[in-house]
């Protein structure tokens, strides 16, 4: 479990400080930015953090066992596969068609951007796993429950900040992500005490 959300807070941290950020409303920025190959990078980290860090959640429940645990495990599933096709259009889709742009790439890109079915998957997904983050915190609790619900619950708001500020939220989610596998390696992190039912003499042994 450990290694998942550490590898998780590495992806979530790459993926804002290797994508480029060239000024995607014009046409030369948004060839510039993604027909790189660190437009695929960054975008892969991300689908990545994701993964690992809705496998995570799965070991997680299985220590903690609690209605919160379990809560972020299935909002974090459920989020986590509606945000993953539209990252693969933004990956893939939108690297192929700036290797090879037509005469209105900028209009062909928001159409893949804002596709009505795309975009509503998309931001559906991103409030669920805001709930799981939230869920996660009410699981862990402490600072590296906070940093994690944080990192989640910004994750839809950070995309109308600036380059810095996202780079500033993948630091926050990070900090989340390699704080709770410092904290699952902690006796800390164990499922409820449960009192164990009385053994009369005939039963033992």
């Amino acid at each position: 479990m450990s290694a998942l959300f550490a590898f998780a807070g590495l992806m979530f941290l790459l993926y804002p400080v290797l994508r480029p950020w060239t000024d995607e409303t014009t046409v030369d920025g948004a060839i510039e930015a993604m027909s790189s190959p660190a437009w695929v990078a960054s975008h892969l980290f991300a689908m990545l953090g994701f993964l690992a860090v809705s496998l995570g959640l799965l070991a997680l429940h299985s220590r903690v066992s609690s209605r919160s645990s379990l809560t972020a495990l299935l909002t974090a599933w459920i989020g986590t596969a509606l945000v993953l096709p539209y990252y693969g259009a933004e990956d893939f889709g939108l690297h192929a068609l700036a290797r090879n742009p037509g005469t209105d790439l900028l209009t062909t890109v928001d159409e893949v951007r804002y596709q009505p079915v795309a975009v509503t998957m998309f931001g559906v997904g991103l409030i669920l796993l805001a709930v799981a983050g939230v869920a996660t915190g009410m699981a862990v609790r402490g600072p590296a429950g906070v940093f994690f619900a944080a990192g989640y619950v910004l994750f839809l708001p950070q995309f109308f900040l600036p380059p810095a500020g996202r780079i500033a939220h993948g630091v926050i989610l990070a900090a989340g992500c390699v704080w709770l596998a410092a904290r699952s390696r902690s006796s800390a992190l164990s499922a409820p005490h449960r009192t164990p039912r009385a053994v009369g003499p005939a039963q033992r042994g």
